[in-house]
């Protein structure tokens, strides 16, 4: 028997969805794939033979400071699927609007999402990451003067990587799945501890992502 098959999973997820204007024409979709994906993962779980004791899914959704009167909004961690309605009522209430016309302030989201309160029981644990965004990443800091910019955000990417591979999160547990374009810095987070990317077409929102496909690469990684 392959190892961790037949043992108990305690999996949290958190997704980080771009709400800017350009993701209108795909942001019902996101929706949709989110509140399919607990039935769906469970699903695939089962058909490895690994048991989901727990799933916990959190959303950030990000803009841009510079320009949105709401450029990050942190949903807390709902238990699914006992409070599948308390999720769905937060999924309803992302609109894709605003942002610049160029990159977001994706990488302050996932900073958010790195810090985030994992969880810590179980036989077997998951940290996952879910970026979703058709757009390239503002640098780190470049909003810092703006309203409501987060404090103790690092300082550039290379301090973002170790976060990501410091003691936040338990290092064989973590997952970094990007839906993201096939440009800088995404293409080249691919490096980073158990990172996953699949390219989305900037300008035309995550059409692309398909959330079988993830739950196959999140699956097969765990």
């Amino acid at each position: 028997m392959p190892a961790n098959q037949g043992l108990d999973y305690n999996v949290d997820i958190v997704m980080c969805i771009d709400a800017t204007g350009s993701m209108s024409s795909i942001i019902n979709e996101v929706r949709d794939n989110a509140l399919a994906f607990y039935p769906k993962f469970v699903a695939a779980m089962q058909a490895k033979d690994k048991s989901v004791q727990q799933l916990r899914i959190k959303v950030i959704v990000f803009r841009d400071y510079e320009c949105d009167s709401e450029p990050m909004v942190e949903s807390r961690f709902f238990t699914l699927d006992d409070e599948s309605a308390e999720f769905k009522a937060f999924l309803a209430g992302i609109e894709a609007t605003g942002g610049g016309d160029g990159p977001e302030n994706s990488l302050e989201a996932l900073a958010l999402a790195i810090n985030s309160d994992w969880v810590r029981t179980g036989a077997v644990r998951r940290h996952v990451v879910m970026m979703y965004t058709d757009a390239p990443a503002l640098q780190l800091g470049q909003r810092k003067a703006c309203a409501g910019y987060p404090t103790d955000m690092p300082a550039d990417l290379a301090e973002l990587h170790e976060w990501w591979e410091g003691q936040s999160m338990e290092r064989r547990s973590k997952r970094l799945l990007l839906f993201a374009p096939d440009t800088d810095p995404w293409c080249d987070m691919v490096d980073w501890t158990n990172t996953f990317h699949q390219a989305s077409q900037a300008g035309r929102g995550c059409s692309d992502t398909d959330i079988d496909t993830c739950i196959h690469m999140l699956v097969n990684s765990i």
